[in-house]
């Protein structure tokens, strides 16, 4: 699934390692993903997030997508931070399951990001 995925790669994300429920991402925050004040602007956190939860909700094996996410923006960051993004399955139930995704740099939680998801037919 990541090989696929052109928007995070586009974005210079780097799976470190996914599997039984759980995933692990970096990304380096660049010039271009700064707003107006400086700091990251909060769409790419969000999907460093997202990416992470699709990576540790796909792992099982079955064609698994979103069905919803929110995400409480803890602290800022600035171009030239590197963002892990760990992500840990919290149950599955049926074709639903719940996945809390935590972001950091150097240790300090960025953003903590709660994601929803469903298996689909394909």
């Amino acid at each position: 699934m990541f090989e696929a995925d052109a928007a995070s790669r586009a974005l210079g994300i780097e799976l470190i390692e996914a599997a039984d429920g759980r995933a692990v991402t970096r990304m380096r925050v660049t010039a271009q993903m700064v707003n107006g004040h400086d700091i990251a602007h909060g769409g790419f956190v969000f999907l460093l997030a997202d990416t992470t939860f699709a990576l540790a909700c796909n792992s099982h094996g079955p064609v698994t997508v979103a069905a919803g996410a929110d995400i409480t923006f803890v602290a800022s960051a600035r171009a030239g931070d590197v963002l892990i993004a760990h992500a840990e399955e919290r149950t599955r139930y049926g074709r639903s399951g719940i996945y809390d995704v935590t972001v950091k740099r150097d240790g300090e939680v960025i953003a903590e990001f709660r994601g929803r998801s469903r298996v689909i037919n394909r």
